[in-house]
């Protein structure tokens, strides 16, 4: 698409209820990243309530309507997502704009490859609009939903805002607290290349139209789906606070006002002034230290919801697993919602069934698993086939259920395995038919998937009462359990051993396929590192994809493995949120050693040798063995040392020749195990505790960016919190 133009979505798909919304960008550096939002438009073209404004810290809506679905690396940089499902919608909301916003002084101009995409209900990419000139702005509408009649249309927006996310959601009718200094509450200018005017936000229809003529705008009514509330009114209000977070390097800009929470409009009783803004019931997280056991000794075993002690065979836990997830997740909405929305399923009644029969020619089919959402009198379903233990998934079994699927008119078919999908490499490949115009979606999900969302809500987001919370543990702990054959990605593939012995006798050649394997069996370990620590902090850590390394994943992959024959080295980078820096970890099997590192900006003010000195104290608890690196400008590096030579001798750390200290690189090297499996001495465990250790005693200990802080009258953290 080209900027203005709009197009129908029913003219692209015949399954457009439910649709996603992808932003995406790419950085140089890898670092650069936004924040997308959401806001719900009537036909004035304002938020009804600040509760139509959905951002990092109100991602959901109550009836499934919009749903922030987090990142995602992509071969390019990274995607942020957005669920809708469009039959949710309320018949009052006019439009729905998308937006991004960044932070600390960033603009969208930094970034490369700036794109919105759109895919229906089975996954297929409908349409994509790049953007190629969006300026020096930190706010950025790349484009709206809006009715047409019955019909919901796209817009390619691409006009950005000087002001930020405050100017921004203050434009569309978001309330802005009233202490805040008018210089930063400036509205946007009158965004007049597409139409857009500064009052309304309103936006004409003056672009392309590729799909046919507009006709008067009708709404669609839309229902509500109760879920841990009564449905009848949002379940918390938005709470923005000033710094979306801050970036590594310090600034002087004055902070932008942000917009502050305000009650839906009520005529049915007068206003009444309120001494803080209304939060919602408070979510139930289990305690971060268990109660003491009544146990009278450690050989006691507390009695399991789900025991796994009889679970001899295969089929065996391959039936137990598909009905234990299954189960959770249609008792436990928040849990269901969280996996299913992902693949295009409205927000409504689930029900979860297991060893159903489905007729397929002369032999009946038996998937381990079907879910069906209702929703407004329409259902989804999806045919779910699962593997434990490492086994894989067979090409002929999974083509037969999206026969099956397509046939009956299912949405999709889910596969869960122990293995990690990777962008551009399907784990099965299965022929569509391309005569039938009903398509299936075909998804799949790690058991490591399984077990972070469920971290993430029983320990850190939260559910809405003690029993889902304890259901949510004892799926946990079944899944973390050895003998439930639901442990995640534990096996580095045939070729680890001779790529290895390979690189020791130097016999291995660029091109050799088994690089390929190796390289693709490490981008999945990594893949499953971030899903690890990022369940047990309850923040994102993601994969950075560096934009020089090329857009094209096959390329990508190629290029390491090149750099793995000829080097012997394989390595990643981790972005956590809330860290400084990035944390890298690289695999060198020459040396057999493992290497974790992090580079840590200096601060603007200071002298070097007050910047050693902090850095040292904050470093108290960090090993003795951790290296510390000056980086000076325009050279290679400059001196280094252990923790343990340094702390008495901090100046050791300063350049000789006087040469400007730019940061420092902090490093622990450690023996890497040697078996392709997950065994005290395996390749992924090994990682797995670098990473973790790297992480606990030394990026814990280092100066954190700037929290967020609330505004006057905000509430600080999570909805609900």
């Amino acid at each position: 698409m080209v900027k203005g133009a709009n197009v129908g979505l029913a003219a692209l798909s015949e399954n457009t209820d439910a649709v996603v919304v992808s932003l995406g960008w790419a950085s140089p550096t890898g670092e650069g990243d936004a924040d997308v939002s959401v806001l719900l438009l009537d036909a004035k073209g304002k938020v009804r309530s600040d509760a139509d404004f959905y951002f990092y810290n109100h991602p959901v809506a109550p009836d499934g309507s919009v749903q922030l679905l987090g990142k995602v690396p992509s071969g390019e940089g990274s995607e942020d997502r957005i669920g809708f499902d469009l039959t949710a919608i309320p018949a009052e909301v006019d439009r729905i704009v998308v937006a991004a916003s960044r932070y600390e002084g960033a603009r969208f101009g930094e970034l490369d490859d700036l794109r919105v995409t759109l895919a229906d209900g089975a996954g297929e990419d409908l349409l994509r609009f790049t953007i190629e000139d969006a300026g020096s702005v930190s706010a950025f509408i790349f484009g709206e939903l809006y009715r047409r009649g019955e019909e919901w249309k796209f817009r390619a927006v691409g006009q950005g805002y000087d002001t930020g996310l405050a100017g921004l959601a203050m434009d569309f009718g978001v309330d802005i607290d009233d202490d805040a200094d008018e210089a930063d509450v400036a509205h946007a200018d009158a965004l007049s290349a597409i139409g857009y005017e500064s009052e309304s936000g309103s936006v004409s229809d003056s672009g392309t139209d590729v799909s046919g003529t507009d006709v008067p705008d009708t709404g669609v009514p839309g229902s509500d789906i109760p879920g841990e509330t009564d449905g009848s009114a949002p379940a918390t209000a938005p709470t923005v606070e000033s710094d979306r977070r801050a970036s590594d390097q310090p600034t002087s800009e004055p902070l932008p006002a942000v917009p502050a929470p305000r009650r839906a409009a009520d005529h049915s009783e007068p206003d009444r002034a309120t001494a803080r803004p209304r939060t919602a019931k408070k979510k139930i997280t289990l305690p971060k230290t268990p109660k003491k056991s009544l146990a009278e000794n450690e050989s006691w075993r507390g009695a399991r919801l789900f025991p796994v002690s009889a679970l001899k065979s295969d089929r065996d836990r391959e039936t137990r697993a598909t009905s234990v997830l299954l189960s959770v997740m249609a008792q436990v909405p928040e849990f269901g919602r969280r996996l299913t929305a992902a693949f295009g399923a409205p927000a409504g009644r689930m029900e979860t069934f297991t060893e159903v029969s489905l007729p397929h020619g002369d032999t009946p089919r038996r998937p381990d698993g079907v879910i069906r959402v209702e929703r407004a009198g329409k259902l989804w379903t999806a045919l779910v086939e699962t593997k434990t233990n490492g086994n894989a998934l067979r090409p002929e079994q999974v083509q037969a259920y999206v026969d099956i699927a397509t046939r009956r008119g299912y949405e999709a078919v889910i596969t869960i395995s122990n293995d990690v999908a990777l962008e551009g490499s399907p784990l099965v490949d299965v022929k569509i038919d391309g005569r039938r115009k009903h398509k299936v979606a075909l998804r799949h999900l790690s058991w490591a998937e399984v077990a972070h969302q469920a971290q993430l809500l029983i320990r850190h987001e939260g559910v809405g009462n003690s029993a889902h919370a304890w259901l949510l543990q004892e799926l946990l702990h079944y899944l973390q359990h050895d003998n439930s054959g639901c442990h995640g990605f534990q096996n580095m593939g045939a070729a680890w051993v001779p790529v290895r012995k390979g690189i020791d006798d130097e016999t291995l050649c660029p091109g050799d396929a088994r690089a390929l394997e190796v390289v693709e069996s490490w981008e999945r370990l990594i893949r499953q590192v971030c899903l690890g620590l990022g369940g047990e902090l309850g923040q994102k850590v993601l994969p950075v994809q560096r934009a020089r390394r090329g857009t094209d994943p096959g390329a990508r992959r190629a290029r390491m493995a090149d750099e793995l024959c000829a080097e012997g080295k394989v390595g990643a980078e981790l972005r956590i949120e809330g860290t400084p820096g990035v944390l890298a970890v690289g695999a060198d099997l020459r040396t057999s050693r493992l290497r974790t590192s992090v580079e840590i900006p200096v601060p603007d003010q200071g002298y070097p040798l007050t910047w050693i000195k902090r850095l040292l104290r904050r470093l108290a608890e960090a090993p003795a063995d951790l290296h510390v690196e000056a980086l000076v400008e325009d050279g290679p590096g400059g001196p280094r040392g252990t923790l343990e030579r340094l702390r008495p001798e901090p100046a050791d750390l300063l350049p000789k020749n006087g040469e400007r200290i730019t940061g420092f690189r902090l490093t622990l090297v450690k023996g890497m195990g040697s078996g392709r499996g997950n065994a005290e001495s395996g390749f992924i465990r090994s990682v797995d505790d670098a990473v973790q250790r790297f992480h606990s005693t030394v990026v814990v200990h280092l100066e954190q960016p700037a929290s967020r802080r609330p505004v006057a009258g905000a509430v600080a953290g999570r909805p609900g919190g």
